[in-house]
């Protein structure tokens, strides 16, 4: 685990110290990075090779390519991890991907002003709305 990284984790962390906002991140996160693939592949933008290309497979690539600098193990299990959200999502209506977009913020705040008491740590720094999915990623594996 890079430096960095390492630096993401601890400030994201702090932000999630009771049990009861972890959890509501771990359904409320994987909820939302399902719902943003299954919109962002909406929006076409050509045909490669037969397949339809759309914007999820654009914001992947460029989600992965950041991790990587975070990452090179954790960003490949997150990229595969995608890769199967965004499948899922290819097959799921805009109406009920919309609904899971508004569910999943909700548990999230739920967590922070129910449970942990204090502001999401992406109203401090942005990068925790990428750093939180890898975070839960990695207590998920055991790598953070």
């Amino acid at each position: 685990m890079s430096p960095t990284l390492k630096t993401h984790f601890a400030d994201y962390a702090s932000h999630h110290a009771t049990p009861g906002n972890r959890l509501c991140h771990s359904i409320g996160i994987p909820v939302i990075v399902l719902s943003v693939l299954a919109l962002l592949s909406l929006v076409p933008l050509g045909q490669v090779g037969g397949y339809s290309l759309t914007l999820a497979e654009v914001f992947l690539v460029a989600v992965t390519l950041y991790y990587l600098t975070l990452d090179v193990g954790l960003a490949l299990m997150m990229f595969a991890a995608s890769a199967v959200l965004l499948v899922l999502g290819r097959m799921m209506p805009w109406s009920a991907a919309l609904a899971l977009f508004v569910l999943g913020w909700i548990l999230q705040f739920v967590g922070h002003y129910v449970y942990e008491k204090r502001s999401p740590a992406f109203f401090q720094n942005l990068t925790h709305l990428l750093v939180g999915p890898l975070w839960i990623l990695a207590k998920t594996v055991h790598r953070a």
